[in-house]
């Protein structure tokens, strides 16, 4: 049975930025559950950081993860994508569910850095690195799509 590392806030876990969750409701989601299939991970808080915590978005022109204020928090997101890669190359996890617009989760969107809530194409760190090392990366809105990947 094939495992799938998920975004901790997508399976339930309080660990968005606003101490939140973004919990799928998904007959597939429901099945996989079930299955046992997920190891979920929060790499934001993997990375060091709390919850709650200032939102954080990429600058466009530095790649730096800054809150609004221009924070850096771009050493703990690092951190924690490494995290997230050890773990699936420990598991042998060959594929992720991960939450969209994210600046560390994202797929194919995210924020473009300005807090204007402009989205743009583009992934996460944790995205890049797990796409990089051979990880099929999926978010939220594409669960036929992993479905279809795991199944065949």
């Amino acid at each position: 049975m094939e495992k799938i590392l998920i975004s901790g806030c997508l399976y339930g876990e309080l660990v968005r930025y606003d101490a939140g969750h973004c919990l799928i409701s998904a007959e597939l989601f429901d099945r996989w559950k079930d299955e046992g299939r997920f190891v979920p991970l929060c790499p934001e808080m993997a990375g060091g950081l709390p919850a709650p915590r200032p939102p954080c978005e990429r600058d466009q022109k530095t790649g730096e993860i800054l809150d609004r204020e221009g924070n850096k928090y771009t050493t703990a997101f690092e951190k924690g994508a490494e995290i997230a890669l050890a773990l699936v190359k420990k598991e042998n996890i060959r594929f992720a569910l991960l939450k969209e617009q994210s600046p560390t989760c994202g797929v194919n969107i995210i924020y473009d850095g300005t807090f204007t809530s402009r989205k743009i194409a583009g992934s996460g760190l944790t995205a890049i690195l797990l796409r990089n090392n051979g990880v099929q990366v999926f978010s939220e809105y594409e669960l036929e799509a992993l479905n279809q990947k795991i199944s065949a």
